[in-house]
């Protein structure tokens, strides 16, 4: 099973997920023992270390000035976040990104249509609910680094 975890909440979960699953098992694991576990899954030397480190990763999944690519209307793209807002209740995020160089969404080899800054509305894993007619998301986005301009 893959685990995606960046925050310390996610962390102390996953340490709940493996002592219920040691009790299922009929063992007994600490709660200081499965977050030792759970850092040395995520790479860290211990609890201390993976704590201190998560706790600086920020909440939402993106921030401004972060790279990232992806593709938009079915084409690739290279860039940055221009601007990120929380939608109501957490139900995602509407971003805005920079584009590198400027995408042509058309389809059509008799004229082009470039976008350079596109803003979209996205859930937690980055794909937008708006679809082409032919079911494709709008936006498609990958963190490319968590290193800010």
């Amino acid at each position: 099973m893959t685990y995606t975890i960046t925050t310390r909440a996610q962390a102390k979960a996953r340490a709940r997920e493996l002592r219920a699953e040691a009790a299922t098992r009929g063992k007994s694991v600490s709660h200081a023992n499965a977050l030792e576990a759970v850092a040395h899954e995520l790479g860290y030397r211990d609890w201390n270390t993976a704590s201190a480190r998560l706790s600086n990763q920020p909440e939402i999944p993106l921030q401004v000035g972060e790279r990232v690519s992806g593709r938009y209307l079915k084409q690739p793209f290279q860039g940055r976040v221009h601007g990120v807002r929380e939608l109501a209740g957490g139900m995602g995020y509407e971003v805005v990104l920079h584009f590198d160089e400027p995408v042509d969404v058309v389809e059509f080899d008799s004229f082009s249509g470039l976008r350079q800054r596109v803003s979209a509305m996205i859930s937690d894993d980055g794909v937008s609910w708006n679809k082409t007619s032919d079911g494709v998301p709008h936006l498609v986005l990958h963190r490319d680094s968590a290193h800010l301009i």
